[in-house]
C-alpha cells in the first residue's frame, strides 16, 4: 500500500495483523482509544482527523485509514512524527534508565 505523508518529518505504519479471536473493526478502534487515554497516555496518541505534525507521541493511530479484511484480519496505520516523536523517545528511555538504576 503507498501512502503520500503530508510533511517530510512524518512516517507511516502499516501493520497487518491476524487475530487469534474475532473482533470488528469498531472493537479494536475502542481498545486502541481506551488505551491511548489510560495506560499509554503520551505514547500511544488515536485520531480520526488525520492530524500528527509535531505531535510529541510514539504513535498517533489512524482510525479512518485502517481497515478490517475480515473479522480476523485487520490493517492499522499509525503514523509518526519521526524528528518530535523520536526525541522523545530517547529522552524517555533515559529518563526511565535513571531511574532502575
Amino acid at each position: 500500500m503507498a501512502f503520500r505523508a503530508p510533511t517530510l518529518d512524518v512516517s507511516v505504519v502499516d501493520l497487518t495483523v491476524r487475530l487469534e479471536k474475532e473482533a470488528t473493526y469498531d472493537e479494536i478502534k475502542a481498545a486502541i482509544k481506551e488505551e491511548s487515554e489510560g495506560k499509554l497516555k503520551g505514547i500511544l496518541g488515536y485520531t480520526e482527523d488525520g492530524r500528527f505534525k509535531g505531535d510529541n507521541r510514539s504513535s498517533i493511530f489512524d482510525a479512518k485509514a485502517g481497515i478490517a479484511l475480515s473479522e480476523n484480519f485487520v490493517e492499522l496505520v499509525s503514523w509518526y512524527d519521526h524528528e518530535r516523536g523520536y526525541n522523545n523517545n530517547v529522552i524517555d528511555l533515559i529518563c526511565h534508565m535513571a531511574s532502575v538504576h
